[in-house]
């Protein structure tokens, strides 16, 4: 698998950002919106022409709460030759795919083909031998769109730079900024009020949009997301939280011994809306969490740097319960469409700045340091 486009956008104004961005992933876009013309079909049973309507009260609701993100999404629609609501849409995929159960009279609950995956982690204090506080995640999603994978830095003085992994067109999803912190974030399931929240990319990226970590927690805590999703947040000071976000209640947990990772299901609690008849979204995310914890632990005995990526590297590529493992892999029982597996992993250092990805699964592809450090202007 090829590795992720590398974009680069400047500049204080959203709407230029943007346009430069669409500008460069344009292709990417247009592939991008390919897919979900035929996913939303599938799993929401919304023709395209119905998704740019149906977009419309988020996209009223970013107008209102975040302009400039509003501004961006329309910068990002003119580069790549698109509509706006197209990329209002891109921006909502995973929004359109839970109104399938919300919204339908007889609509199939979510499975895990229609939810947001990942297992993330951060490791903190004694956890990793050479001193350093590093955080990152695999992130599964449909199998289909690994290569509209873009690795963003976006520079936005006078708010933070950042360096994120996205699907071409969107604002923001998983990654790291200037202040020294990272948000790696991971989907949760369940049903909650029929009320428009705010979609799950821009929540993130006014997380990593923030100046501090308490700022970043306060967008966390205030912000009603439309869907249940879960964040990690892990400073370069060698603190981190994990907050599972509802449209409810929201709960959070810390670190054990320096190492907190998370799944796709409930850790800290489960909302008093769900506790009834309460079951995980991923049952995997059961097997996943406890393999990944178990795998990063020999990071605390290694003092040199590349030994601890490359436990990190280990850890992540585990393969307990394949097709759907921490490592995951395209399930071939299931329709193209469908298929699910890790589309980027992730392992950032943030003692150093330096940040790396391994393109699609990490059992086939090595971490490589990214074009960007965290902490240059360069």
């Amino acid at each position: 698998m090829p590795s992720p486009r590398v974009i680069d956008v400047s500049g204080p104004s959203a709407f230029d950002r943007g346009r430069q961005y669409g500008s460069a992933a344009a292709d990417l876009i247009r592939s991008s919106i390919g897919y979900y013309r035929v996913a939303f079909e599938r799993q929401a049973g919304l023709p395209w022409e119905q998704v740019l309507e149906y977009v419309q009260p988020w996209r009223r609701l970013i107008e209102d709460d975040f302009p400039d993100l509003l501004d961006e999404m329309r910068g990002i629609a003119e580069g790549a030759g698109v509509e706006p609501a197209e990329v209002v849409a891109l921006n909502c995929r995973g929004e359109i795919m839970y109104d399938n159960w919300f919204t339908r009279p007889g609509a199939p609950r979510p499975t895990r083909e229609e939810t947001d995956g990942c297992t993330s982690f951060s490791l903190t204090g004694p956890a990793a031998g050479d001193g350093h506080v590093y955080t990152g995640q695999n992130w599964d999603w449909r199998h289909a769109v690994r290569d509209t994978v873009v690795l963003l830095r976006v520079v936005q003085p006078p708010k933070p730079t950042l360096v994120m992994q996205v699907e071409a067109g969107q604002v923001g999803r998983h990654g790291a900024n200037s202040e020294g912190f990272a948000l790696n974030a991971n989907g949760l399931g369940g049903r909650f009020e029929d009320k428009v929240g705010v979609p799950q990319t821009v929540i993130r990226r006014a997380v990593l949009d923030a100046p501090n970590i308490s700022d970043a927690l306060r967008v966390l805590v205030r912000t009603r997301p439309h869907i249940a999703s879960n964040a990690l947040l892990t400073h370069r000071a060698g603190f981190s939280i994990d907050v599972e976000t509802t449209p409810g209640a929201h709960g959070w947990e810390y670190p054990v011994d320096g190492v907190l990772v998370h799944g796709n299901h409930y850790q800290a609690f489960v909302p008093p809306q769900l506790a009834a008849d309460h079951r995980p979204m991923s049952p995997d995310s059961l097997v996943r969490v406890p393999r990944a914890r178990e795998g990063l632990r020999p990071a605390a005995g290694l003092t040199e740097s590349a030994d601890v990526r490359a436990a990190i590297h280990a850890a992540m590529s585990d393969h307990l319960g394949h097709p759907d493992s921490l490592c995951s892999h395209a399930d071939p029982r299931l329709p193209e469409v469908d298929r699910w597996s890790t589309t980027v992993s992730s392992c950032v250092d943030l003692t150093s700045g330096d940040y790396y990805l391994a393109a699609g699964p990490p059992c086939e592809n090595p971490y490589q340091l990214v074009p960007f450090n965290l902490y240059s202007e360069v």
